[in-house]
């Protein structure tokens, strides 16, 4: 984890100093930080990230547009941290590619617990994938390795974590898990853990898949139980 290369966007310098100095403790000191929108697009054109941590509330550009802006250049996961804690808000950053939202004030150690969790989830994904596994369900199909999802022969683009999830949900199929459990191994923490997160990315999913999003018959909501991922071939 040490080797991780973090980047921090704040227009906050007392909170980019925090962060810095947090994050050296727990042994990641590959980091680079922008105080605008700016800086944070050319850094992120010029290096490649493993996390990005991401205010909204910058002095060019909004962190949602900035992060839409990212997604064009890296898939890298991004951690909204913002003062922003409506669930409007939660909900944009996180419809448009966010990986996770974090609210300020926040206490550091939370920060760098989930930033672990997703780093340790994005190893343990790629030694337990095997070489060429294909995930074929008729209309779409899923290559874990290459991180392709392709629907009616369409490529989708999709980030990071909505493609961990769906590896979750091909490796587990017709099995039940409760938001908190998708939280837990796809986010890899059960502390910090948020409903919202679970189900706007299983929305998305649903969307890109050709799911009908008011009676999903592929990722099934199980009310006050959980979801359960049904693969196509064996809808009725």
């Amino acid at each position: 984890m040490d080797h991780a290369k973090i980047l921090v966007v704040d227009d906050e310098v007392g909170i980019l100093k925090l962060l810095e100095i947090t994050l050296n403790k727990e042994n990641f000191f590959h980091i680079e930080k922008a105080t605008t929108g700016k800086d944070a697009l050319q850094l992120v054109n010029e290096n490649a990230f493993d996390i990005i941590l991401l205010d909204i509330m910058l002095p060019d550009i909004s962190g949602f547009e900035l992060c839409t802006e990212m997604r064009r250049i890296t898939d890298a996961p991004i951690i909204f941290v913002s003062s922003r804690s409506t669930d409007f808000d939660k909900l944009t950053g996180l419809g448009i590619g966010g990986d996770d939202y974090i609210t300020k004030p926040f206490n550091p150690l939370e920060v760098t617990a989930r930033i672990k969790a997703i780093l340790r989830r994005q190893k343990m994904y790629e030694r337990s994938e095997k070489k060429n596994t294909i995930y074929d369900f008729g209309y779409f199909t899923f290559q874990p390795e290459s991180a392709t999802l392709t629907v009616n022969n369409k490529l989708i683009d999709c980030t990071a974590k909505e493609l961990e999830l769906l590896h979750f949900f091909c490796k587990n199929p017709n099995r039940i898990f409760t938001t908190a459990q998708l939280y837990e191994f796809v986010w890899g923490n059960d502390v910090y853990g948020e409903e919202k997160t679970v189900t706007i990315h299983i929305s998305k999913l649903r969307k890109k898949l050709g799911d009908d999003t008011r009676n999903p018959k592929i990722i099934v909501n199980l009310r006050g139980i959980g979801y359960k991922f049904i693969p196509p071939k064996e809808v009725v």
